[in-house]
């Protein structure tokens, strides 16, 4: 079982990356494979809009040539994706925006061999930002993920809209950590398996990955700091 979170922060030590790794950590206690892609990192080009003038263009291999072909292939092979955004004026970020944009190809293969590419991948969605806005981004990506074909399990998405660290939050804390275990059950369920338990030693999961992840992150702001908030 393989699943890919998506980092749609340019901070990758700020909430939006810690309520993603709380998330995979559990994903990874529970059997999963996991890998986080922080969308900042790679080359991702605006979306052109080929479907509008013919929606057979759109399809894969994708037209513009960028770093969305490795993550394309990347995505094709997981079972499941966590799409994790800060809250920037009620929306997503512009990245993560390009991004959902770019993988209408896989939806609009539906022209070309019958179905959704990512038809029946399990999502996941976290939003972190200390405005009122959470919610909107969570709304937004569910209808535009369900669109696409994903399938969005019960308790699927964490949102955090407060000032301070999610880590030092307990709700936070375990809303992420539930994305990461109804993303793993809900793979599972697909393939026969029993349905949420509550048997899972989730105080322990939470507190054992929360410790990492503050380690972790530890030294990512004074990267940050150095590359970009120096004073000339």
């Amino acid at each position: 079982m393989k699943i890919i979170g998506l980092n749609g922060s340019p901070r990758r030590y700020g909430n939006t990356a810690k309520m993603l790794e709380v998330a995979l950590e559990t994903a990874k206690t529970l059997g999963a494979s996991v890998e986080r892609i922080d969308l900042y990192q790679y080359k991702i080009e605006p979306c052109v809009g080929c479907l509008s003038d013919d929606e057979l263009v759109c399809k894969l291999p994708c037209k513009i040539r960028d770093d969305m072909e490795t993550i394309y292939n990347k995505i094709q092979e997981a079972d499941g994706i966590i799409f994790a955004t800060p809250v920037y004026w009620f929306n997503m970020s512009g990245v993560m925006k390009n991004f959902i944009d770019r993988i209408t190809v896989f939806e609009n293969m539906i022209h070309h061999v019958g179905r959704s590419l990512v038809e029946g991948k399990v999502a996941g969605i976290i939003a972190a930002g200390n405005e009122e806005g959470g919610a909107m981004v969570v709304a937004n990506l569910m209808i535009t993920l369900n669109s696409m074909g994903f399938l969005i399990p019960p308790w699927g998405f964490a949102y955090y809209t407060k000032i301070g660290d999610a880590l030092e939050d307990k709700n936070a804390l375990y809303d992420s950590a539930n994305v990461g275990v109804v993303i793993v059950k809900a793979i599972k369920r697909l393939s026969g398996e029993e349905w949420y338990t509550t048997d899972l030693p989730i105080d322990e999961i939470v507190n054992r990955v929360r410790n990492r992840i503050s380690k972790m992150f530890e030294k990512d702001y004074p990267w940050r700091k150095e590359k970009y908030l120096y004073e000339d």
